[in-house]
């Protein structure tokens, strides 16, 4: 079921009102949160790695080649989590949704009610088909 244009209009009030009164936790909202999110992927997928050469370490001392098996493919399967983290990071001073868009236009800054009507939408598109 749709917003209606009060709810909109309510929403949005309760947006602005966030924004004036504490600028910096709004922006800390709205995405912000992918750079931790990958900057902790890449750690835990260090320490990973570093189990991973315990384990074969480990299998090679007491001679069971499975152990060493699993530590090897950890420390394959975390090395890939590392790379991939790694590049899809955003760069220090880099805001996440920053960057081109398509044929080289700058993306428009989208509110929190625009990202929630477009999901209602896809919603209903997939649901009418």
């Amino acid at each position: 079921m749709p917003l209606s244009e009060h709810e909109q209009r309510m929403l949005e009030q309760m947006e602005r009102a966030l924004y004036a009164e504490d600028p910096k936790f709004a922006t800390a909202l709205e995405g912000s949160g992918l750079r931790t999110y990958t900057r902790r992927r890449v750690y835990q997928a260090v320490a990973g790695f570093l189990v991973g050469i315990a384990l074969l370490m480990a299998g090679m001392v007491t001679t069971l080649i499975w152990i060493s098996v699993v530590g090897f493919l950890v420390m394959l399967g975390c090395a890939v989590l590392a790379v991939t983290g790694w590049r899809k990071a955003p760069k220090p001073g880099e805001h996440p949704a920053a960057g081109g868009g398509e044929r080289g236009r700058p993306r428009q800054r989208r509110t929190v009610m625009n990202r929630i009507e477009q999901r209602w939408q896809r919603r209903r598109d997939e649901q009418g088909q």
